[in-house]
């Protein structure tokens, strides 16, 4: 048998394979989906979560030893080996949530001595003490009293006065920071201590010294934006100090009037869980006692983040329906899944219903389009996002083309919400070319060095991975280079590519994700994909294939870029690399072979993969999230992919 003849049979033998495993992989997604018509699954997030909801507990005087020792069993058993606590699985330790995990067990009653608490006062001397925690910890810890309110940044509710024409006003930084940064600005204002009952504080972090009473200035060149913002911190503290302000009662009635207003068609304020706690404290502080039906309601909306594992407690950051539902029809129409099947119907009717009808945030700077668009979680009317508007129209669009049998009026109620998502998605593209998530031209770099800026998301500017697939979304409905914004964002792209040929990953980990973005959104418009700069990011994925075939990559390529595409193997991270060669025109290298090979043979008996780290991205370098579905619809979208491209190159 010749050379040619065993290869053939070779490649057959790894197609058959390839249609088991996506039957399978289908069977299994179809298997997961609500009864309602979505998909959601859980989103796990780290310790500081739990660590704030025992103190938001203390504060609001919720009596419930049970849900704090579960709680606490969930924080406890994520404490490293040197005492410290991480942001994310094999990370190394973050000294925010070591202080704030050593100060939710202080609340709940554990003692210092004990074995554990002394190995993480240790930690937290190494890492820095208190001092080198992030602003909103030690805000959190003003709140019991166990930091001083003179030593944290002034957030002056006066910012909601500033008009929208002002360079600095609050719809210059991201919607996410919007909705944390509003409710503490009506805490700094009355700076409320519900203080700790006795033996229960964190006087021992603090080695005998006392407790900071003003935040330092930089010494090294003193002349920087920090200093300068810092400066206006100070004088900020003087105004704080004065028994005059004339517009103070106003500013604060002009805050939570926008605070609330937030809180309607909404599950939560935001529906990300930081936001969600501050409301509870803002809401507190304004003066609604528990039993109001603001908070009451404010209170059931965190408690149906809870997940409840054995004997532990642990919180999601929010909810994530509308994502993982878009993302799970794409994969299973990418699959030749039979278009009439009631549960893609169902699917595409959950998804219309959850339309953006009202104008939100993002109105402000684009005063003249429409509602339009979907948002991430259940409800969240307030805050649509470019991302999962993609994902959604891309879902539809595919349902749209198969679904000739389905009634009319759904068709025509698919095509109607299409185009206007497809105008609200054109209407957010950023002057440089690109797309954000929530907002258009939210990218002033100089805010990012005001002194509560420190959580590393103050703004939401262009990014490549959103870029990539608005081109991607763009070709589904015939457009093409040509087309003026496509252009545009191509142009954007190459700015933004690496020197090694890879692109950044905003919203997801990290570089092997934006890179696959990209390729595939520039391939899909219509780009010449032999293009040498094209190709030079196709080598850069072959070139980080681990030995295992597979791909993988830790959120530490976030802090360091020498680290980028280096970490054990994933499912989804692999199914990435694949399609980011798909896209580039490679199909039959040695490099897809094994990573095709690599999804195969980690295919577990029930259909799923395994996959231990978190590959999702909230804030680059503060918080992460592992997205429990991405192991089963993006290998099952690698593998279609895969399928179909064979399957066209034989025929």
């Amino acid at each position: 048998m010749s050379l040619e003849t065993l290869q053939l049979k070779s490649e057959k033998s790894l197609e058959e394979r390839v249609e088991q495993a996506i039957d399978s992989a289908r069977n299994h997604l179809l298997s997961l989906q609500h009864p309602q018509g979505h998909w959601v699954a859980e989103l796990k997030a780290d310790t500081t979560l739990p660590s704030d909801y025992i103190l938001m507990m203390h504060f609001m005087e919720i009596q419930n030893p049970e849900k704090i020792r579960k709680l606490s069993n969930f924080i406890l058993k994520n404490q490293l080996l040197d005492g410290s606590w991480n942001i994310y699985p094999n990370g190394p330790g973050d000294i925010s949530a070591t202080v704030k995990a050593y100060a939710a067990f202080k609340l709940a009653g554990y003692a210092a001595h004990e074995p554990f608490m002394k190995k993480a006062r240790e930690a937290i001397s190494r890492l820095g003490g208190v001092e080198a925690c992030n602003s909103f910890t030690k805000i959190y810890l003003a709140l019991i009293g166990e930091y001083n309110w003179s030593a944290v940044p002034v957030i002056p509710p006066e910012i909601v006065l500033f008009p929208n024409w002002f360079y600095f006003n609050i719809y210059e930084i991201s919607s996410w920071s919007r909705a944390i940064v509003i409710p503490l600005s009506i805490m700094s204002a009355v700076r409320p201590v519900r203080p700790v009952l006795p033996g229960r504080g964190i006087d021992e972090l603090f080695e005998g010294a006392k407790r900071p009473k003003k935040i330092h200035f930089s010494k090294e060149n003193i002349f920087n934006w920090k200093n300068f913002f810092l400066l206006i911190d100070q004088i900020l503290k003087g105004y704080e100090k004065s028994p005059v302000k004339p517009f103070r009662k106003l500013v604060v009635k002009k805050a939570a009037s926008w605070m609330l207003e937030r809180l309607q068609m909404s599950d939560g304020l935001a529906a990300i869980y930081p936001a969600m706690v501050n409301s509870v404290f803002a809401l507190s502080v304004l003066g609604y006692d528990r039993h109001h039906h603001l908070v009451k309601r404010a209170l059931q909306q965190l408690e149906e983040l809870e997940v409840v594992e054995g004997d532990m407690i642990w919180l999601q950051p929010c909810f994530s329906p509308v994502w993982d539902t878009g993302l799970s029809l794409v994969s299973l129409t990418e699959s030749k899944m039979d278009p009439g099947h009631p549960s893609l119907k169902k699917a595409a009717q959950w998804l219309l219903d959850k339309e953006v009808k009202h104008s939100g945030d993002w109105k402000v700077k684009n005063p003249k389009i429409m509602p339009g668009g979907w948002y991430f979680e259940f409800q969240n009317e307030f805050y649509p996002d470019v991302d999962d508007t993609i994902i959604v129209l891309l879902a539809l669009k595919r349902l749209h083309d198969q679904a000739a049998s389905w009634p009319q009026d759904l068709i025509v109620e698919i095509e109607s919400a299409m185009r206007r998502g497809l105008l609200w998605v054109k209407s957010m593209q950023n002057q440089d070319g690109g797309w954000g998530s929530f907002d258009r031209d939210n990218d002033r770099m100089i805010f990012t060095k005001i002194p509560f800026a420190d959580h590393n998301a103050m703004l939401d500017p262009s990014s490549a991975d959103i870029t990539g697939r608005v081109l991607e979304m763009f070709s589904a409905f015939s457009w093409d280079k040509k087309n003026t914004q496509c252009a545009k964002a191509i142009k954007y792209l190459k700015g933004e590519q690496e020197s090694d040929g890879s692109w950044y990953g905003r919203w997801g980990v990290n570089y092997i994700y934006g890179t696959w973005q990209v390729l595939k959104g520039l391939n899909c418009i219509g780009e010449d994909m032999t293009n040498p700069l094209y190709q030079k990011a196709a080598e850069w994925l072959r070139s980080v294939q681990n030995q295992d075939g597979g791909w993988g990559e830790s959120c530490l390529s976030y802090d360091d870029p020498s680290q980028k595409a280096k970490g054990p193997s994933t499912p989804s991270q692999t199914a990435w690399a694949l399609m980011g060669l798909f896209a580039s025109g490679d199909t039959t290298s040695q490099n897809v072979q094994q990573g095709i090979t690599y999804l195969l043979k980690t295919q577990k008996k029930d259909s799923s993969w395994d996959e231990i780290p978190f590959t999702g991205t909230g804030f680059p370098r503060v918080f992460y999230i592992k997205y429990e579905y991405y192991k089963i619809y993006f290998p099952l979208f690698a593998l279609a992919y895969y399928a179909r491209l064979k399957e066209t190159a034989r025929s």
